[in-house]
């Protein structure tokens, strides 16, 4: 067995004419926290689609227990995204359901657990997430933390192996975003899962980040342990670690990523 719970090879990804992602070739490690960092329109949004299978690759491979997931039919990747847990940057709560009914969603579509035990693992998760008593409450009686909360409740609804946030920490507090952060240390500590963060927010990637990946532009500038980040003397690191800007040199095509998104 690989130490990596997934493995990335040669991936490329165009819009158009346009190189999007640029043969990269890293490894997300099992049982740990890894950080996909970088800076607006570098690739890192993208990068996470392709490993939880909303885009198809140019070229390239993405082995997940030794299958190419990029080469999945729609059923044979249906099974293997019942192994793996998201939570969307806007939570993707069902406004017309209860936190509970959301909760239970991925329970009642692929499970055959009776309503009674679907109530129960729902009140233990949103327990776990300090959503507790909120049950019948909706979507639009939560704030902004608390929606983020939900949405990781049905993430980790079906115990996943995976766990990935995209941008978990927008639109919070700094004081809602540490809670969150100290959620994702939990999960990882007790459940042992791996877990992937796109995130931007530096004060995020030095608390919960054991591996990091780097992009910068489709590349990848750096894929190691967070010790080994603060000490690189990459010009590009440095800049992005201490914010201070470079000075612009990017092309018409550099801007088309930052226009497309992440």
């Amino acid at each position: 067995m690989s130490d990596n719970a997934i493995d990335v090879i040669g991936l490329q990804t165009h819009y158009g004419a346009r190189e999007i992602l640029k043969k990269i070739d890293v490894g997300i490690p099992r049982g740990k926290t890894t950080v996909v960092l970088g800076g607006s329109g570098c690739g890192k949004s993208t990068f996470l689609k392709h490993l939880i299978g909303l885009l198809k690759p140019t070229r390239g491979e993405i082995l997940f227990d030794g299958k190419n997931i990029a080469g999945l039919n729609e059923n044979e990747l249906n099974e293997v995204r019942k192994r793996m847990g998201v939570l969307f940057q806007g939570a993707a709560l069902l406004n017309s359901m209860t936190i509970a009914d959301n909760v239970a969603l991925p329970l009642r579509e692929h499970t055959k657990l009776n309503d009674s035990t679907i109530g129960i693992m729902v009140r233990m998760k949103l327990d776990l997430v300090g959503l507790s008593g909120f049950d019948n409450f909706y979507p639009s009686q939560l704030s902004g933390g608390m929606k983020k909360r939900a949405g990781l409740a049905r993430a980790i609804a079906l115990d996943p192996e995976l766990l990935f946030f995209d941008e978990p920490s927008a639109g919070l507090d700094p004081l809602t975003a540490a809670g969150l952060d100290e959620l994702i240390l939990k999960l990882n500590k007790v459940f042992r899962m791996t877990i992937v963060v796109v995130t931007h927010e530096l004060p995020s990637v030095f608390m919960i980040a054991d591996y990091v990946i780097m992009l910068d532009l489709g590349n990848v500038i750096f894929a190691g342990p967070l010790e080994d980040l603060k000490k690189s003397e990459n010009p590009k690191i440095r800049s992005f670690l201490e914010r201070k800007p470079e000075q612009d040199t990017y092309s018409p095509d550099d801007y088309f990523r930052v226009i497309a998104g992440d």
